[in-house]
């Protein structure tokens, strides 16, 4: 499971995933959320994106994007962000008529995300709300992948000259060679995040992370 649950080969098993499958090999999807809010008391999911990849191959056909009916009143603040009025989420819909597309694009997959551990808080909310689960299966964070890299150093911060101090996913994208576009929503910030997740996986069997199970271990959110 997601949050603060452990991940482990029961984790993985449970999702069809042997914990010994390559790095290389593995399906993940890549998954943003945009928010009314960072308060997940008192917000909630306007949109979820996704981009599915196996090992470092990204599907470009393969996605999922859905705008939501989201369960609060939207804020100014994150209305600025990501630019989704309340009017054009007013007819879209629930959280609950989407997440079962969700889990099904999700099914046998690792999840990734940047700073995932926030997108999770909403999904495991909504999840328990509407079935008294969590949102299931094993997940990675690429900040968390990240930080590891930058502990251990090795041929990636060789190969990019160094490794960048602020870690936020634009900012990290740019000093990795991944173009950002103006624009900015779930499935683009989830395509971004695939790009960026892509750069370490080339790197890391050369850094001693060559299974799912090490990745799990390095990268929980």
């Amino acid at each position: 499971m997601f949050g603060l649950l452990t991940r482990n080969s029961a984790d993985l098993n449970a999702c069809g995933i042997d914990d010994r499958t390559l790095v290389s090999e593995c399906r993940y999807v890549v998954l943003d959320t945009e928010l009314t809010g960072l308060e997940v008391k008192k917000d909630s999911i306007v949109s979820i994106g996704a981009v599915a990849m196996t090992g470092g191959s990204i599907h470009i056909g393969e996605t999922f994007y859905r705008l939501v009916s989201p369960e609060t009143e939207m804020r100014g603040s994150s209305v600025v962000v990501h630019g989704i009025t309340p009017s054009e989420v007013a007819d879209k819909p629930s959280i609950a008529q989407t997440m079962d597309e969700l889990l099904k694009f999700c099914e046998g997959s690792v999840v990734v995300g940047h700073f995932l551990s926030l997108d999770l808080k909403f999904l495991n909310k909504e999840m328990k709300r509407l079935s008294g689960r969590e949102f299931p299966g094993p997940a990675v964070d690429t900040f968390r992948i990240h930080e590891w890299i930058r502990e251990h150093d090795g041929s990636f911060s060789t190969h990019y000259n160094g490794m960048v101090r602020d870690t936020d996913l634009f900012t990290m994208a740019k000093r990795y060679h991944i173009q950002v576009s103006a624009a900015h929503n779930a499935l683009m910030d989830a395509f971004v995040t695939a790009q960026l997740f892509q750069r370490f996986l080339s790197f890391l069997p050369s850094l001693g992370v060559p299974t799912v199970k090490d990745l799990l271990r390095i990268g929980k959110p």
